[in-house]
Order: C-alpha cells, then structure tokens, then sequence
C-alpha cells in the first residue's frame, strides 16, 4: 500500500494550527501534523502567507471530503494530489 501524504492549505497560522489539533479527535491522526509556512509567490510579507498542515496517512483511511471539509470551515482547501 502507497503512503499518502494530505495538504490541508490555510489562510493564516493560527487556523492551520486550529486545524492540526482538531485532526486527533476527529480523523484519529497518532502522528503531529507538521505545519509549513508557504510565503506567496513574489511576496516578502509574512502576513501574505498560507499555511500547510501536512498529514501523512499511511493507511489510506482518511477522508479526503471530510478534510477538505475540515480546511473549508478555516477558509481553506484540501490539495488534490
């Protein structure tokens, strides 16, 4: 079975962190999400940043709507692989 590696994208740190500590009482995760900061392109502010939470799911059992749904109610999106 492949490892599959979920991007959740959000606006900001404080909701990607928001996010990653809903992901064990929701989905189950055991492993710490790793969190990344993603500066825009041409963009040198850090208030014209997104976030990434990066969820490894080596079991392929996380649903992927359920995420996306997850990362909408911050005003973000889950990354199509």
């Amino acid at each position: 079975m492949t490892d599959v590696r979920h991007v959740l994208v959000l606006p900001d740190r404080d909701a990607a962190e928001e996010v990653a500590a809903e992901l064990p009482d929701r989905f189950g995760v055991t492993e710490e999400p790793q969190l990344v900061r993603d500066a825009l392109a041409g963009e040198d502010d850090a208030e014209d940043a997104q976030w990434l939470v990066v969820v490894e799911d080596p079991d392929s059992r996380l649903d992927r709507t359920a995420l996306d749904d997850l990362a909408a109610s911050y005003e973000g999106w889950l990354e199509t692989p």
